[in-house]
């Protein structure tokens, strides 16, 4: 079919009628003669919004390259095929959905559950929207075959997404391949929707699963004294994470933050932040500002999932009076603790070895902490769909906010309980005067002065990202600014036991490396840079270097 037909063939089948009209006004337009109107019509209708271990995050609007209701309704008959063909001993497989407050997220969610209900499985929709978190928690908890969360996490205001989980052997992990590969095909063998069996027949889960996340995540961290008058600011980015969070606080003894009242409560539109990513630049504005009215001594934030956390921290050279910490020196707070803790208790004979675990572009911090504490440590492909299969663990992070420090609760990261394992921190430096600052400056004295960075390239599309990683492959580069490349790792086709990754990675002589992949979820190339030195200062200089050469390996963005 050509573009048009195609698109008269989807909204013959599409039952909203607000893609409907934006669809009907699309094609009048391109019929009329608009450029714009019939490039947005090709770009809809030219392409499908690929299903694969990140499952579908895309644009709202009408067609296959977007994210709506004839799309997610395919998503879910082909995910249902996929779980009835895995199915043993006749038994119906059982399937949470859970999902945010973002546009869509609802329907998108109340169809999913129709057709799975419609499909005989056994569904269980969560009562109300909810952190992703808690989604991945009632997989376990439920002993569910698969659950999905219909977020798009803390991507532009304007999509949507739906994320995909695994029980039974995954534990309740986000899907990996072959799964992917093999759910996708199901979904592109869905006929017309209209012909889908669908069904009310399903359940509303109570709010004894909400109850049970909230105890779980309390427990990794009771107040202690010393979080008595702690001062402290929260933003929820316009998410779905203060309502359950300030159960948890409740209930673990932490005292009520000063809110980001503003930004506090679900809204899809995100009317204060261009980009709801508490690592854009801009996006923590307000909350800055308000813990500066309240003489704060910290700032937490989730991203709108509540699955990320940012936090921050007073700075007087910084041009708002504040500074966002990285994801890494949070990382690494958190993995030292979480290495004291497994130091604490030693593993009961027979258990396997505790192990701490990053992903490839994360600190290689986590490593001398883990090897401190006699401990292990895995470094695994991007994406807590791997780290949160590393058998034995007790920790994973990633450099994106993304930490897991309650591992049997939760296969993914969970922004609210590592939230409760950070005030935990601060708590326990303030009773000795000190604060999470001063906490960064011991992890240095202790393991070294670890220092990382990003540079990024936005490409038009995934063509673009291919010709970079390919003009790399195919010549490796000699130098970083001034420094010698000594080795090139090609993950390619998997390496040291882990699965084949689109990831180069760069060893310099003088010790620092960079990884460089392709995003999984924006169009850019992204180079990762990690340099190790004995102090802060000499790490940040060695930083500025090679974030300055690395520049040099991308082309203009555009």
């Amino acid at each position: 079919m050509n573009v048009r037909e195609a698109a008269h063939a989807w909204r013959a089948q599409d039952p909203d009628p607000e893609t409907r009209a934006e669809l009907d006004a699309m094609i009048a337009g391109a019929d009329a003669g608009d450029a714009a109107a019939a490039d947005e019509l090709r770009d809809a209708f030219s392409a499908r919004l690929a299903f694969g271990t990140a499952g579908l995050r895309g644009r709202l609007g009408p067609g296959p390259n977007r994210m709506n209701r004839v799309l997610v309704t395919q998503a879910a008959a082909g995910l249902a095929a996929y779980l009835s063909e895995r199915a043993t001993h006749g038994r119906a497989p059982t399937v949470v959905v859970g999902y945010d407050g973002r546009r869509g997220s609802e329907v998108f969610a109340h169809d999913s559950a129709e057709i799975f209900a419609g499909a005989g499985l056994r569904t269980v929709l969560l009562p109300r929207l909810l952190p992703t978190p808690v989604l991945a928690f009632a997989v376990r908890r439920l002993g569910a075959d698969a659950g999905v969360m219909v977020t798009a996490s803390h991507n532009p205001p304007d999509d949507n997404g739906y994320k995909v989980y695994l029980g039974g052997a995954d534990g309740g992990s986000q899907i990996v391949s072959p799964a992917d590969a093999e759910i996708a095909a199901h979904i592109d063998r869905v006929p017309d929707i209209r012909t889908l069996p669908r069904s009310s027949d399903y359940e509303t889960a109570d709010e004894s699963i909400v109850d049970a996340y909230v105890t779980a995540t309390a427990g990794v961290e009771s107040a202690p004294a010393a979080s008595s008058g702690l001062r402290w600011v929260y933003t929820a980015m316009h998410g779905v994470g203060w309502e359950t969070f300030a159960r948890v606080l409740d209930t673990a003894g932490f005292p009520a933050p000063v809110t980001v009242d503003a930004q506090l409560h679900p809204d899809g539109a995100f009317p204060t932040v261009s980009f709801p990513n508490p690592e854009e630049p801009g996006a923590l504005d307000l909350a800055f500002a308000t813990a500066s009215a309240a003489h704060a001594e910290l700032v937490i934030a989730h991203d709108p999932d509540a699955d990320r956390l940012a936090v921050a921290v007073p700075d007087a050279g910084a041009a708002a009076g504040w500074r966002a910490l990285t994801g890494n020196q949070v990382g690494l707070l958190l993995g030292w603790r979480a290495a004291r803790q497994a130091a604490e208790r030693p593993a009961p004979d027979g258990a396997p070895q505790p192990v701490l675990a990053c992903s490839l572009v994360s600190s290689p911090g986590l490593q001398a902490v883990a090897e401190h504490y006699g401990l292990a440590h895995r470094a695994t492909l991007t994406g807590f769909k791997w780290i949160s299969r590393v058998p034995g663990l007790v920790y994973g992070f990633e450099e994106a906010l993304g930490y897991l420090v309650d591992p049997e609760t939760v296969h993914d990261k969970d922004g609210l309980s590592a939230a409760v394992a950070v005030l935990g921190l601060a708590a326990q430096a303030r009773a000795e005067g000190r604060t999470l600052r001063d906490l960064l400056d011991d992890f240095a004295r202790t393991f070294g002065a670890f220092a990382s960075s990003q540079v990024s390239v936005r490409l038009a599309d995934a063509g673009g990202i291919a010709a970079v990683m390919a003009a790399l492959r195919a010549q490796h580069p000699s130098h970083v600014g001034d420094v010698a490349v000594t080795r090139v790792d090609d993950l390619l086709d998997g390496l040291d036991g882990l699965p084949p990754g689109d990831v180069l990675r760069l060893w310099l002589s003088d010790g620092s490396r960079v990884l460089v992949r392709p995003s999984g979820t924006e169009p850019k190339v992204k180079l990762y840079l990690d340099v190790r030195a004995d102090t802060a200062a000499a790490a940040s200089a060695q930083l500025a270097a090679l974030t300055a050469g690395a520049r040099a390996l991308l082309p203009a963005p555009l």
